[in-house]
């Protein structure tokens, strides 16, 4: 049994599962869906910090007094068809999806009984919507389905009790947020807990060692959950199950302990915004570039969508989903299951990664480029005259290749029409018998 400290916390072993599944969908939804600017901070940039085109967006849209909590009933979900996310998040190739079960405006996506009055089944949709998700993504997907939920919130009075005490009480944590938690936990026994935002509170504030002892000892979920490393001030990074160090992380460089690069769509914001340019949004080519680095160095990709406030993904948010998928089915067996290879990028060609599939003995080598002489040139295998195979990923043929000296290899590429081409964004050439 595990103790509820993190010495005992962090010496769990991460469930396979979530090494193995290497890419998931984040989507944050909530009733920061409903004014749809600027971002899912959107009632702290325009109450709190007063940020000028939040302010602006109000006075010219919104008659005065108009509050936030006006934008409930406002969060409508009519279009929300579960059914249809889930076939968009299976044809994406994830293998699990993390839904915004509650963000820092602290209003639930459940009826929970402890946010009454602000949540989507008394107020908006009139729905369940983390558990029609649920049913869905387990119905009709192999998808893992976990739930990010916010620790603290904003304007929660309770919450801003405690802080101004400087959290020597803990009216809030010991009535709301833990409570929560547990009732997500039993009801929709969810395989990741994506907690965040901490309030600049410790994890003593929160107990968050007591509710980790629970989730690995006696929860429904014990022996299949994730979690990551939000749980307070100071455990970012350094405790938890795998870990996120801040958003948008991407070392590219091999790290000791499993992460997730959680990364957006939409480069400026988590939440749906419907003055998005197209500009605004990664292309294909960057999420494939974002995915295989990610996963060379050890880590996950969670990458985010933002569904609207009436329940639909926008169109370029499933094409991108829809692209990724079709990628990773020609390309997969160089994602899924993989482990990091000795090196993890190329040190003679850019924009060339490896994985390394263990069961098959085999290294990958996924190419973003393809180079214009049709001749790559790979500065770290150590080829075997005679024994090493080189073949391209959905091209029959084997491969001529030579060796460099001790270390290197020269391979020539099939001269296809980009008709014949295997995919493109992206290729990976599987190498067998390499030392």
């Amino acid at each position: 049994r595990y103790e509820p400290t993190w010495d005992s916390l962090d010496a769990r072993p991460l469930p396979a599962w979530f090494d193995e599944a290497k890419f998931g969908v984040f989507i944050h939804w909530g009733v920061f869906s409903v004014p749809s600017f600027g971002s899912e901070w959107f009632w702290w940039y325009w109450q709190k910090e007063k940020r000028v085109p939040y302010v602006k967006f109000m006075e010219a849209n919104y008659p005065p007094g108009f509050s936030y909590e006006d934008f409930g009933p406002l969060f409508t979900a009519e279009f929300f068809d579960p059914n249809q996310w889930a076939d968009i998040l299976k044809a994406s190739g994830a293998k699990y999806v993390v839904l915004t079960s509650k963000h820092h405006e602290g209003f639930t996506l459940w009826g929970s009984k402890y946010s009454w009055n602000w949540n989507a089944v008394d107020v908006g949709p009139k729905r369940d919507l983390v558990a029609e998700l649920a049913t869905s993504v387990r119905n009709r997907t192999d998808l893992h389905f976990g739930l990010y939920h916010s620790l603290f919130e904003w304007f929660n009075p309770l919450f801003l009790e405690d802080a101004a005490n400087v959290f020597k009480t803990r009216k809030f944590p010991t009535s709301k947020s833990l409570p929560e938690l547990y009732e997500i936990v039993s009801k929709y026994q969810p395989e990741i807990i994506w907690s965040d935002g901490n309030g600049n509170a410790p994890d003593t504030y929160w107990n968050s060692t007591g509710f980790l002892a629970w989730l690995y000892n006696d929860s429904p979920v014990r022996d299949t959950v994730v979690t990551n490393d939000r749980w307070g001030v100071g455990s970012i990074c350094t405790h938890g199950g795998f870990y996120t160090c801040s958003d948008r992380y991407n070392p590219g460089h091999l790290l000791p302990h499993k992460w997730e690069n959680c990364m957006t769509v939409d480069k400026r914001s988590w939440g749906y915004r419907r003055n998005a340019q197209l500009d605004d949004y990664l292309t294909i080519q960057d999420l494939v570039k974002q995915l295989v680095e990610t996963v060379s160095c050890g880590g996950n990709l969670l990458m985010n969508i933002g569904p609207t406030h009436d329940g639909r993904i926008a169109v370029v948010f499933e094409e991108r989903l829809r692209q990724m998928g079709a990628w990773l089915k020609v390309n997969g067996e160089a994602i899924y299951g993989t482990k990091p290879w000795r090196a993890q990028n190329d040190t003679v060609t850019p924009e060339v990664w490896y994985t390394f599939s263990p069961k098959e003995g085999r290294v990958n080598a996924i190419f973003l480029n393809w180079p214009v002489s049709g001749i790559l040139e790979l500065g770290e295998p150590q080829a075997k005259p005679g024994e090493t195979q080189v073949k391209l990923v959905g091209y029959q043929e084997l491969l001529k290749w030579v060796a460099l000296g001790e270390k290197g290899i020269i391979i020539a590429l099939p001269q296809l029409t980009p008709k014949q081409l295997p995919w493109q964004w992206g290729w990976t050439l599987q190498l067998t018998d390499v030392n």
